[in-house]
This record gives C-alpha cells, structure tokens and sequence, in this order.
C-alpha cells in the first residue's frame, strides 16, 4: 500500500476522533541549514546540498504512520529512479513503502533509524532522515512541492 494511501486511511479512521489531524502542515520549510525542504504528493521531502539530495518524510506522515517499528532502506551504490519504490516502513498500524523523490545513486542510508525506527516520529527533518542520493537530474526537484504548495496540497487533499 502508498504512504499516501495508507495516509488517507488513517486520517479517515482518526477524523471522528480528532477532526484537524489531516489539516496539520509540516512543522518547518527549510532545513536546518536554510536549505529548501521539495515534497511529492507521497509526502516523502528531498534537500539538495550540492547535488546530494537527503530523503525523508513529512511529519505530516509520520504522524499518519504512528509508531514506526520497521525500516528498510535502500543500499548504498543503489541507482533509483524518480518515483521508484526504493524501501519500506512499518508501524503499528500499517506497512507502507518508500519512493524517491529523485533519480540517482544513494550513497548513504541512515543505519540509526535501521536500528533505531523510532528516529522518524522523533525528528522525521533531522534525525529520522532515511538516505542520501547522488542526484542524476536535478531538473526533477522542479515537479516537486516546495513547502507553500505542500502546506496547500494537504489542506485541499485532506479535508
């Protein structure tokens, strides 16, 4: 099942209980380095630094996700495509796989959240990054979101 599905299914299921969880933004548009934060529409977030994009999700879909006990991320030396499926997430209530948000080679997974899943509903911007990839065409990060159109795409998608 889609991160996005598997995050439309929760919202659904939590709306009676807490009706303006599937309106929450992400927390913050930029990196901690002032680097622009580009998310897909499977709520998965790139930063480039120097042709080196660092990948993750949305606290909006950590938060669906509740308490991630399982990640499987891609190995380094790995080329993927943009929109590939390129890992996997599991938690408490559901399964979910990971896309890149951009084509390239990774080289870097982060092996604390393999260790330590956890780290994604903690901090999903900084400590709970999942991987890095050599961008192949940077060109992509244009049909991305930047954090204004995000914030805009759950509002609208998530009512």
């Amino acid at each position: 099942m889609a991160l996005r599905n598997m995050v439309r299914v929760a919202c659904q299921v939590t709306r009676n209980i807490q009706p303006h969880c599937c309106r929450q933004a992400a927390f913050f548009s930029t990196t901690q380095d002032n680097r622009a934060r580009f998310y897909t529409k499977k709520h998965e977030w790139v930063s480039v630094n120097n042709d080196v994009g660092t990948v993750g999700i949305s606290s909006y879909a950590q938060d669906a996700l509740g308490e991630v006990v399982f990640a499987q991320l891609p190995d380094v030396g790995t080329t993927v495509k943009v929109g590939e499926e390129c890992g996997a997430l599991e938690s408490v209530k559901a399964a979910s796989e990971i896309y890149s948000p951009v084509s390239g080679a990774i080289t870097e997974k982060n092996d604390s959240v393999e260790s330590t899943p956890s780290l994604i509903n903690k901090s999903c911007y900084e400590e709970g990054w999942l991987f890095r990839v050599k961008l192949s065409k940077p060109e992509e990060l244009k049909a991305l979101m930047d954090q204004t159109a995000y914030d805009k795409f759950l509002e609208e998608d998530h009512h």
